[in-house]
């Protein structure tokens, strides 16, 4: 099966009944991993109720949240496999392997809060200063991934509600990857720029 093909939020039409299963299977696997420290498996026929491209080569991250603040949050910028078995992984490395906070435990399973977001393609931006830079970015609707050599960092569109100015989420995000506060405004680094569609839990 291909990578994904989506370039923007136009082309993933996701049901509401499929978000819903989607939410409820990162859940489970989280709960899954507790009981059994395994991955939980999902048969075919159970896929077979829901939207084909849940068996498409998507990116996803899934964000974990205790009392609106963060808990954990892990994902893929590239697609590399299907939909579905990317949301039971990165539930899963979100509640136990995000190397900032504690594995989760069992009294902290119904209080936190999970997020599900897909990611578009990423594509390069093409610019020359770092004022271009500066006004290629959308607030609000760009994810944004900046590279320097081997060093790279992410952020979700949903960052901006906390950063919402662009020279400080620039900053923030350079802090984020290990490099110098303000090196985008000093040397030309590789950025990159998705969108995503995301859904969470009431």
């Amino acid at each position: 099966m291909p990578a994904s093909f989506f370039i923007n939020m136009s082309q993933l039409n996701l049901a509401e009944r499929d978000k819903k299963f989607l939410l409820k299977l990162a859940r489970e696997s989280i709960k899954y991993y507790l009981d059994q420290q395994d991955l939980l498996s999902v048969s075919p026929d159970e896929l077979k109720r829901y939207s084909p491209i849940l068996l498409e080569k998507l990116a996803t991250f899934v964000t974990l949240t205790e009392y609106e603040q963060l808990r954990g949050c892990i994902g893929h910028l590239e697609a590399n496999q299907p939909l579905y078995q990317d949301i039971i992984e990165n539930a899963v490395n979100a509640a136990f392997f995000d190397f900032r906070f504690l594995p989760l435990d069992k009294k902290e399973l119904n209080i936190i809060k999970i997020e599900i977001s897909i990611l578009t393609k990423p594509q390069l931006l093409n610019y020359r200063t770092y004022k271009d830079l500066l006004n290629s970015l959308q607030k609000n609707i760009d994810g944004i991934i900046i590279k320097k050599d081997l060093y790279q960092a992410t952020y979700l569109p949903q960052v901006w509600k906390q950063i919402p100015e662009k020279e400080e989420f620039l900053n923030s995000l350079c802090v984020k990857a290990g490099l110098p506060f303000d090196i985008w405004k000093k040397e030309k680094l590789e950025v990159k720029i998705y969108q995503v569609e995301n859904f969470k839990e009431e």
